[in-house]
């Protein structure tokens, strides 16, 4: 497909301390749709990484302003990209948004989001491995680590 019909999203989270109950994590995001290119990001006290990769792909899908181009978001999240790729949210709606030991799915309410956001747009999630030189891949973590500087601040 013709690059100018695609719009290509890399997101990524990050969390400083994240095992700990008082963190600050980060978001970031960066769409392009031919030459144009937009950067976005954000942080949150008191979260997880997970979280925070979550909301990194559902703020640049609300960037988002037509459903007539095909979207390849790009992340390192294994988590991300294998609910979406392997359909672990289809398992999880049946099953009461129970997971595969039962218990509540962490993150329901950004799950929920994401999936209300993805049925309107041809999405392909494409895993990519995380620091290894992918250079957009790199400037999402910077971005992310940015959110978390300025929720800091």
């Amino acid at each position: 497909m013709p690059e100018k019909e695609k719009i290509i999203i890399y997101c990524d989270g990050a969390c400083s301390n994240n095992q700990f109950r008082i963190n600050a994590g980060g978001w970031g995001a960066i769409l392009r749709h031919g030459k144009a290119e937009k950067e976005i990001r954000g942080g949150e006290l008191n979260t997880t990484n997970q979280r925070m990769e979550l909301t990194a792909c559902i703020r640049a899908l609300e960037q988002v302003k037509s459903a007539s181009y095909t979207i390849d978001i790009h992340t390192d999240s294994a988590y991300l990209a294998n609910a979406i790729n392997k359909k672990w949210y289809v398992k999880w709606q049946r099953n009461g948004w129970l997971n595969y030991n039962k218990k509540p799915v962490e993150n329901r309410d950004l799950w929920e989001r994401l999936l209300a956001l993805l049925s309107n747009y041809k999405v392909n999630f494409i895993k990519v491995a995380g620091h290894s030189g992918d250079v957009l891949n790199e400037r999402a973590d910077e971005l992310a680590r940015r959110g978390i500087a300025e929720i800091r601040k």
